[in-house]
């Protein structure tokens, strides 16, 4: 029978060789099973908004695209009428995307996505005709963004 004092023990530089060893190999399976799925630098944008966001009746503003550096993206559209209309926004990557909406230099909505490829919508009331803009921003970049704001209460 063997007792726990008999025979050769490992060395202490040993242990510590070996334990940091484990510990850098599940440091290293927990960064890859959190990294992302889609490769955003290399992601086909038109590929990716044909199935995470479809086309929607009634569309008066629209985009899809990369953020790459953190920076907002803003588009507008002109003549938009009054009345309601759905903001429809998907994300990927990882993190949050931010979408503002604006009409006349005042701000109606802010909405957000989480980007898992999930949809989330929000309702928005412009007040008047004129031009609308939606910026997309976050602070979790790289991902990739689609939206549109259509008519529909």
């Amino acid at each position: 029978m063997f007792s726990r004092t008999s025979g050769p023990r490992p060395l202490p530089a040993l242990r510590r060789v070996l334990g940091t060893a484990a510990a850098g190999t599940c440091l290293l399976l927990a960064a890859s099973a959190c990294s992302s799925a889609v490769s955003i630098e290399n992601a086909d944008v038109p590929a990716w908004k044909a199935t995470a966001l479809p086309t929607a009746g009634g569309t008066v503003l629209e985009d899809a695209g990369k953020i790459l550096n953190r920076q907002p993206l803003v588009k507008d559209a002109a003549d938009v009428p009054a009345g309601v209309y759905t903001l429809t926004m998907t994300c990927d990557g990882g993190g949050k995307a931010f979408f503002t909406v604006t009409a006349g230099g005042t701000k109606l909505a802010e909405a957000g996505a989480a980007c898992n490829g999930s949809r989330e919508s929000a309702k928005i009331t412009v007040p008047a005709a004129g031009t609308v803009q939606v910026s997309t921003s976050s602070v979790d970049a790289p991902l990739i963004y689609a939206y549109h704001l259509a008519a529909g209460s």
